[in-house]
């Protein structure tokens, strides 16, 4: 893993000018090796507990894929984020140091570019590290945009007597002035594979994926300070300010982006740019990808484009809050601080090769043995600390070493189709590239019906577009893009809705009630097969300590015998039977008052407290999924404050 050299000091507060450099700023840029060394500084930044597991992951919930049970009542912690009440956390102190580490790395990477336009050495490799520099930068951007709205935008890097309180900049116009600075620098950037450190540091590749990433944010919807979701369009002046616009040249012709479909359009034309430069083949082996993550294995060319480059015991939170769940292991334990839903699960088709490479129903107590974890457990089984190379002990937990992916090439496929799919319906170009990603998923036997029969039958956009919403979660589930996604589409309400009302529909199915709350067909059955989801699910330890299932989605044909002891197993009289774990049926209670014989009924705790701060009945209500301004910070503001942007205030 790749090792950062700190040579600048960070600021001591948001406010306050940093150290220059403990060398001359010139001196610093007179030669390669210096100005990596300063570069590394700000990738240092990913290191820290603010990146680890909180803005990278843990934050990145709830939604209808990832997301952690909150308190029963708001807390003031990390599950306050959880729970869609983010705008009670003025004072949690994790708000305040991440809002610092993402202004740290830009003030850093804004050193490293003055630094490096204004040094005499003009060479390749100093073009490389300038070309990273501001992919850091519209990275750290893109986190704070995402996270808290509209913010603060600082075109260069403190110095004393520069003016460092400013107001908010409209994201906007921060994603324009992103994505116009990527394209300038691109062309000078190296690919994955012409590069000594690979997919760990900002690649060309990488610049080219987040150029199209930053034009679907540009054109889609966010919260605006008036509470509401909107484009740019909407309520900008697009068509004469030039902030809000990026000028580039495709294949010979100049053009420039303000609107949102030209901006659909910028985000193609990239895709396609790095296809054509550098197009591979995905790698057939889905959950080999992760596996090489926990294997510190980085191959330049193929399925990532950029992951966060951690060192074991010093950043790297994958495999401790994140991934399969491991206690008391050889290798240390977990504090699962990311599930996913069990609607999500129960979502994928059951030829999908992704969801048991995705969704982990087991967990680990030793080594070994396999346990079953309730339906709200579900772990994300992309990574696991039982697959680690270099052994960080028994008593280890945070600091795996573990690298993060920021982006797949398979990101640029799907964003290809989306954006092509706006532009002009579900074309071949479009279908193409969603036939790509879900080639992988299956099976060669199941291409003909999975593939392409399933591609071929979507005819209009909208049932594209709804295709590629359903293909991102169950390509990217567990990597925490789907919170941002849901936003710059508008559909998080719809989304927070449609969960709460199939994990109540699957409940009340398990009662054997004739009627469902808000039911319809595909709420309580899947599409081929019309079976009922699993009440409860049986299974048994095989003789290495795995878990032989007799059913993982939906009831069996005929209900097993079942035993509480598994000893019993195998013994005269109990050749087949099973254990047996509630699933389904624990989403839903019907209590029945023992003197008046009246029925209530009791929702699971998960549709109770889990998006708890949205309180919308139909799918056009706005999700309070912002973070406010920390509380100290704003105290030694003039001008920020967290007025609008529709934050959740009351506890109720």
């Amino acid at each position: 893993m790749m090792a950062a050299t700190v040579v600048y000091s960070s600021c001591s507060d948001y406010l306050s000018t940093s150290s220059a450099s403990q060398f001359d700023t010139n001196y610093v840029f007179s030669n390669e090796t210096d100005a990596k060394k300063v570069l590394l500084g700000v990738y240092e930044l990913f290191c820290k507990d603010p990146y680890t597991s909180r803005m990278s992951n843990t934050w990145a919930q709830n939604t209808d894929v990832e997301f952690c049970m909150p308190s029963a009542n708001p807390d003031g912690s990390r599950r306050d984020v959880w729970s869609l009440q983010g705008g009670l956390l003025t004072s949690f102190g994790d708000v305040y140091k991440a809002w610092l580490n993402n202004y740290y790395a830009v003030d850093r990477a804004n050193q490293c570019i003055e630094g490096i336009k204004g040094s005499s050495v003009k060479s390749d490799n100093m073009n490389m590290m300038l070309g990273e520099a501001y992919c850091l930068l519209a990275y750290r951007y893109f986190l704070l945009c995402n996270i808290w709205g509209d913010v603060p935008y600082f075109t260069a890097s403190a110095k004393a007597g520069m003016n460092l309180d400013l107001p908010k900049t409209d994201k906007n116009i921060i994603y324009s002035q992103m994505i116009q600075n990527l394209v300038n620098c691109e062309g000078h950037m190296y690919f994955s594979d012409e590069y000594s450190d690979g997919i760990e540091r900002m690649n060309r590749d990488f610049a080219l994926g987040m150029i199209s990433r930053l034009a679907m944010f540009r054109g889609g919807y966010a919260m605006t300070k008036s509470g509401k979701m909107q484009r740019a369009d909407d309520y900008l002046d697009v068509s004469s300010n030039d902030s809000l616009a990026v000028t580039y040249t495709y294949n010979g012709e100049t053009k420039t982006a303000r609107t949102y479909t030209e901006y659909y359009q910028l985000a193609k034309d990239y895709c396609e740019k790095l296809i054509s430069l550098k197009g591979r083949s995905l790698n057939n082996n889905f959950a080999g990808i992760f596996k090489n993550e926990c294997k510190l294995i980085t191959t330049p060319n193929d399925a990532v484009l950029y992951e966060v480059a951690f060192t074991a015991g010093n950043g790297g939170d994958v495999g401790w809050c994140i991934g399969t769940s491991v206690t008391n292991s050889s290798k240390g334990t977990t504090t699962t601080q990311v599930n996913l839903t069990p609607t999500y699960y129960w979502s994928f088709d059951d030829r999908d090769l992704r969801r048991d490479a995705t969704c982990s129903i087991v967990s680990y107590s030793n080594d070994n043995y396999q346990e079953i974890g309730s339906v709200t457990s579900i772990s994300c089984g992309k990574w696991n600390r039982l697959w680690l190379t270099n052994n960080p002990g028994s008593n280890s937990s945070k600091g795996t070493g573990i690298n993060w992916p920021v982006m797949r090439y398979s990101d640029v496929l799907l964003m290809l189709a989306e954006a092509e799919n706006e532009l002009n319906g579900p074309t071949d170009l479009a279908k193409e590239q969603l036939k790509k990603v879900r080639t992988r998923a299956f099976a060669a036997a199941d291409q003909a019906k999975c593939v392409d029969a399933y591609v071929n039958n979507l005819t209009t956009k909208e049932d594209f577009f709804n295709a590629i919403v359903n293909e991102r979660a169950w390509e990217f589930g567990g990597e925490c893009l789907r919170k941002f996604d849901l936003v710059r589409w508008n559909i998080y309400g719809e989304k927070i809705l449609e969960t709460r009302a199939e994990l109540n529909n699957i409940g009340r199915a398990s009662l054997g009630e004739d009627s469902y709350v808000d039911a319809t067909p595909t709420d309580i059955a899947a599409i081929d097969s019309c079976k009922k989801y699993a009440d409860n699910l049986y299974y048994r330890h095989t003789s290495d300590g795995n878990i032989e299932f007799l059913n993982t989605k939906y009831d069996p044909d005929e209900t097993p015998v079942v035993v509480d002891d598994e000893t019993k197993i195998g013994t005269p009289g109990y050749e087949n039977a099973w254990m047996e774990k509630s699933w389904g049926k624990s989403m839903y209670q019907k209590i029945t008052d023992v003197k008046t014989g009246e029925i209530t009924y009791q929702k699971a705790n998960i549709t109770t407290y889990s998006w708890r701060g949205f309180t919308g009945t139909s799918n056009a209500d706005p999700v309070p999924y912002l973070l406010p301004i920390s509380a100290t910070t704003i105290a030694t503001s003039g001008v920020l404050t967290n007025d609008g942007y529709g934050l959740v205030t009351t506890s109720n």
